[in-house]
């Protein structure tokens, strides 16, 4: 079976990654943390895991009782660099939610007629109403970080998105509406390695696109891009939090306990609903590029 894009994944592997990313791949194995300044060397055992996120299921249909009941409104942002593991969190999040309750908005690219439109509208028509939960599968910070890198847009286009963003975002929440920015952030040589992993198994070569292939050789435009964004973006009513996510198992932890810890509900158990863990979740301090 063929390799999809004539397997320009493995070629910039062998030819065009750096030295130190090629070498990292090739001397770690499958648990291994690729990343030098990542806080710990393996990944979190399974067994542990899969104790953690039993207990995070169980507050999370309490969660998802109390915001039916009560009317809150919850909005979650995924987002991060491609193969950062931003669907596995959201899985992971709503695996045992009421999809009817708790929706994931995965906006495809604009048409002719969004592309008229006011760059926020068709973000704002998938706002939860009183008692949903809606998970974007990234989001409007499409504008300051892809778009810029690939020249989908203008500067004066990104410039104004940046000025209407603090006021858009502090409406969301005078509205009533929690907000939860979750920027998940992956290493070079763990990102290259999971492309590396899509394209050589058929059931996840549909996840790769033409972006992911374009972006290997983009890394520092892309890191640029998002220290700005986070930079300019991360305000007192809509702050960020930064997920370090080499290691999967973690990230989704950290996810989930981020949005739990900092909300109330009926039934809420403080123990499992805990403060994540500070070396794999803070604010944008714990990016690097």
């Amino acid at each position: 079976m063929p390799l999809p894009f004539d397997g320009a994944i493995s070629k910039f592997y062998a030819e065009e990654a750096p030295d130190a990313v090629r070498e990292a791949i090739k001397n770690g194995d499958d648990r291994d943390i690729l990343r030098e300044n990542y806080p710990y060397d393996r990944w979190m055992k399974k067994k542990e895991y899969q104790k953690e996120y039993k207990k995070l299921q169980l507050e999370l249909a309490k969660f998802q009782g109390d915001v039916k009941a009560t009317g809150k409104r919850v909005v979650v942002i995924f987002e991060g660099r491609d193969a950062a593991g931003k669907g596995g969190a959201i899985n992971a999040f709503r695996s045992n939610l009421n999809p009817r309750q708790a929706r994931v908005v995965a906006l495809t690219t604009p048409t002719e007629t969004e592309r008229g439109q006011w760059y926020f509208q068709r973000y704002v028509e998938h706002l939860p109403t009183a008692g949903e939960i809606v998970m974007y599968d990234r989001s409007w910070y499409n504008r300051g970080v892809v778009e810029h890198v690939f020249g989908f847009c203008t500067p004066e286009q990104r410039e104004a998105f940046f000025r209407q963003l603090p006021n858009f975002e502090a409406l969301l929440v005078d509205e009533g509406i929690r907000v939860f920015k979750l920027w998940l952030n992956v290493g070079r040589a763990e990102q290259l390695r999971r492309f590396l992993a899509r394209e050589n198994d058929p059931r996840k070569q549909w996840k790769l696109s033409t972006i992911d292939v374009q972006g290997l050789s983009l890394w520092d435009e892309y890191s640029s891009a998002i220290g700005e964004t986070l930079q300019r973006s991360h305000t007192d009513a809509a702050p960020w939090t930064v997920v370090r996510a080499d290691d999967k198992y973690r990230s989704r932890i950290g996810c989930i306990q981020t949005v739990l810890s900092q909300i109330d509900y009926a039934g809420k158990d403080p123990h499992v609903a805990s403060i994540p863990d500070p070396k794999i979740v803070g604010g944008p301090e714990l990016w690097d590029a």
